[in-house]
């Protein structure tokens, strides 16, 4: 999968000294523009910290990508969706969690019927909600508007907004 972006802690906190990551913990996940029947777009929202992003969550020890991607869809937006193609992955180097992410992202297709989202009890005390965007530029132009407040927010929002740009360049 090719590597869209890599980000660093100077990208998030520009006066941040340059450290070496060579021992970060090391996490994959799996995530998904989603669309539906009509074009929306699935976003999360995260309440108690200002901003939205993609569905899709960590990878499981034993678990390919798609199976995670799966399972993640079906707890966060509450339904099934068809892969339909890959947009790359991203690189996130948290100096302050001492974390190197690896996500992985494609698009998707929702199947069957939209349910109800299974968080987790971290998910619900930072106030997850789903909120189906019109398309996927209106999903870009709510990512650009997000102020996140918390240091994970401002990761997962250059992340996904590049992600979302990618799979727009993909369709167009």
């Amino acid at each position: 999968m090719k590597n869209i972006l890599t980000i660093h802690e100077q990208d998030i906190v520009p006066e941040a000294p340059i450290i070496d990551t060579g021992n970060f913990r090391k996490r994959e996940a799996a995530r998904a523009v989603v669309s539906d029947n009509a074009g929306k777009i699935a976003l999360l929202r995260v309440g108690l910290y200002d901003y939205h992003k993609l569905p899709g969550g960590g990878i499981d020890e034993g678990e390919d990508v798609p199976t995670a991607l799966e399972r993640e869809l079906l707890e966060e937006i509450g339904c099934q969706a068809k892969l339909t193609g890959e947009v790359g992955e991203i690189i996130e180097c948290r100096d302050q969690s001492e974390l190197e992410q690896t996500s992985y992202c494609f698009t998707a297709t929702q199947i069957g019927e939209k349910g109800e989202p299974d968080f987790t009890e971290k998910e619900l005390r930072e106030q997850f909600s789903i909120v189906w965007t019109d398309n996927i530029d209106s999903a870009i132009a709510l990512l650009e508007q997000d102020e996140p407040t918390n240091y994970e927010g401002k990761f997962i929002q250059k992340r996904d907004l590049a992600l979302l740009k990618a799979a727009k360049e993909q369709t167009a």
